[in-house]
């Protein structure tokens, strides 16, 4: 069965040999010491690991934990020009197994939008990842306006990611507890998800779609606990949204796709895929933070018809993305 994954990680230093090997968490912790290998690495080691496990390709983006890149961005613009054109010669090694998601400037907005399309129509990206927030602002402020235009026109998706909080809403939400607890629960065990749904619903209400109806966002992790959540605020907020031109939940299905990355979880599955439907799923791992071995026996394991099966495992991607694999 062909197999494409579409939250998959590189670090900076994984195309940039100068930059020092150094932990992105302290070397004391073995998970956080693995997981920076395997982000620098798009080489044999990588691949090896997706033949053993059956991926055809993975889609890959900047991961939002990646320290090395952050400490460089005084000089943003110049740094993201350098981190996609450095990923597409990679990409070029292999282009039947690795396909990008361009990382954009986004403090500065008109440098963002002519960088996606310089992504899109000259390196042969297929969309673009924004990690979390920007100075504290979602895609929904206007600044955003000619980003997401840009991608409307191109028929490029966003993959909004999550990020860690800034520090106003971390001391806020998620201090006071054991100093290993906290950061999780701000992160993967909870806050990054919720801030995700967050900024998916903002969208929806600040009429995103209304003004850019053909606009395609992507978000992970089964939907970011939107699904769950469906019903209900789409009642509540379609009453308190009468300015826009259709109800809440209709723009979620109808202009978001959802990916199963690190959720492996079979009850989490269901509600996901009895609300958005197996059109709306794309089949994502999120390596190195899960392991191949995992997605790919959750996928094995999935109780749902072939048809379905090959929607999520590759079809939807290939139809979203536009990929001829």
């Amino acid at each position: 069965m062909k197999i494409i994954t579409l939250e998959e990680h590189y670090s900076y230093a994984a195309l940039k040999e100068d930059v020092p090997q150094t932990p992105t968490r302290s070397s004391n912790n073995p998970y956080m010491e693995e997981v920076r290998v395997k982000l620098a690495d798009l080489g044999e080691a990588r691949l090896a690991d997706m033949d053993k496990n059956g991926i055809s390709m993975q889609i890959l983006s900047i991961s939002a934990m990646d320290e090395s890149l952050v400490k460089e961005i005084s000089n943003e613009i110049l740094i993201v020009k350098d981190v996609n054109d450095r990923l597409a010669e990679r990409i070029s090694r292999n282009p039947d197994r690795y396909i990008g998601l361009a990382t954009l400037p986004l403090r500065h907005q008109e440098e963002a939008a002519a960088e996606l399309e310089r992504c899109i129509t000259q390196l042969g990206y297929v969309g673009a990842v924004v990690n979390g927030t920007t100075d504290g602002l979602f895609l929904d402020h206007p600044s955003f306006e000619p980003i997401l235009a840009t991608a409307e026109r191109l028929e490029a998706p966003i993959y909004i990611h999550p990020a860690p909080p800034s520090k106003p809403i971390f001391d806020a939400y998620y201090a006071g507890l054991p100093e290993e607890t906290s950061q999780t629960l701000s992160i993967s065990g909870w806050g990054w998800h919720a801030e995700v749904g967050l900024h998916a619903l903002r969208l929806i209400l600040a009429g995103t779609f209304d003004r850019h109806p053909n606009l395609q966002v992507i978000i992970g992790h089964n939907g970011e606990f939107i699904p769950y959540c469906l019903d209900r605020s789409d009642m509540l907020l379609s009453r308190a949204a009468p300015h826009l031109q259709k109800r809440l939940r209709d723009y979620f299905l109808g202009n978001f796709h959802i990916t199963t990355s690190g959720y492996f979880s079979l009850p989490s599955f269901l509600c996901a895929l009895q609300t958005v439907g197996a059109e709306r799923i794309l089949f994502a791992i999120d390596y190195p933070y899960s392991p191949n071995a995992k997605g790919r026996g959750f996928l094995d394991s999935l109780p749902i018809p072939k048809d379905q099966l090959d929607l999520i495992a590759h079809g939807n991607a290939e139809k979203l993305l536009k990929l001829h694999v």
